[in-house]
């Protein structure tokens, strides 16, 4: 079920007082498909982030994360010293898990390894749905999957590669936040938007 805004409109979620950013994310971020590189690398490191968390909570904090890691800068992240990282553990603006800031430069130097070898990460991630996104015509934020065979198929691929917090049900996240998947429920506003070609 879609949860009605201030301003009318019904939505998947964000709908409630209060969670304005959550409502903006919303409308103008998820499942909407991207392109870019840098956008794309962003998205991965904080899925990888929120495991265990909510991701309201992985919200709040990206302007920490952007300062923190260079902006998802991949090339810079993947330089980023131990000490740098070490760092990082006293720093609130982010979510302060040993594993998980590590896991930021190994990502990145995985995902620079994949650039190379596709010429783009865009290209690579797309040929897991066949270069258009996956929409979903479901009624409630309950009838959608944890993962799905598109999903454990990325999250398989990217552990051979050697990346870290990418398990299916974090990639399935990961792919609803890029557009690779469309789940916008039939109630909501931005369902009959054509998000999913947009």
């Amino acid at each position: 079920m879609t949860i009605r805004g201030a301003d009318g409109k019904e939505r998947c979620f964000g709908g409630e007082p209060g969670k304005e950013f959550y409502a903006e994310y919303h409308d103008h971020e998820w499942g909407i498909p991207s392109h870019d590189d840098q956008h794309l690398f962003e998205m991965l490191i904080l899925e990888g982030a929120q495991a265990g968390l909510s991701w309201e909570t992985i919200l709040k904090k990206r302007g920490g994360y952007r300062k923190t890691f260079h902006h998802f800068d991949p090339a810079k992240v993947a330089r980023m010293s131990d000490s740098e990282l070490e760092g990082l553990r006293q720093n609130p603006e982010i979510i302060r898990n040993r594993l998980k800031i590590y896991s930021a430069r190994q990502n990145a130097q995985v995902y620079l390894s994949i650039q190379k070898e596709f010429g783009s990460f865009d290209r690579y991630v797309w040929n897991f749905v066949n270069g258009k996104p996956i929409r979903s015509h479901r009624i409630s934020l309950k009838d959608l999957p944890a993962k799905t065979s598109e999903s454990d198929a990325l999250s398989k691929d990217l552990k051979k590669r050697g990346m870290t917090f990418v398990g299916s049900t974090i990639i399935y996240a990961y792919m609803q936040a890029v557009g690779l998947v469309n789940d916008h429920l039939i109630g909501c506003w931005c369902y009959g938007k054509g998000l999913a070609t947009s």
